[in-house]
């Protein structure tokens, strides 16, 4: 049986991992094994942070929506119930965006929303 030399793919290895680590401080974008160690490590990282990110935006929607509530006299969770029972579906991103960019058209929300919650 022939036998197997690794040199073609352990360089293959080598080079694909040194170049995701470009740009890394010192011998972790140089030599193999701490490159190697920074390029797991971040990979698990990013992953992480691609869950993580949904979960920040949403916070930040939900602050916004919040804030432009309470600057027409009504709180986030009264507001999201009041659309509930109006049984408006709109999605807090929509929300978010309609706070900031259509001032007016949020206030309107807000006051159907108070409609039915007194109801």
């Amino acid at each position: 049986m022939a036998r197997v030399k690794k040199a073609v793919n352990a360089k293959k290895k080598h080079k694909k991992i040194l170049k995701l680590a470009k740009g890394y401080y010192g011998a972790k974008s140089k030599l193999f094994r701490p490159a190697n160690e920074a390029v797991m490590r971040s990979l698990r990282f990013a992953y992480i942070g691609r869950k993580l990110r949904k979960r920040d935006f949403r916070k930040m929607w939900i602050s916004r929506i919040n804030a432009a509530a309470r600057m027409n006299g009504m709180s986030y969770s009264k507001f999201i119930n009041g659309l509930k029972l109006a049984g408006i579906n709109i999605n807090r991103k929509m929300l978010s965006e309609m706070a900031i960019h259509d001032q007016e058209g949020f206030k309107q929300l807000v006051d159907v929303a108070k409609s039915k919650l007194n109801a």
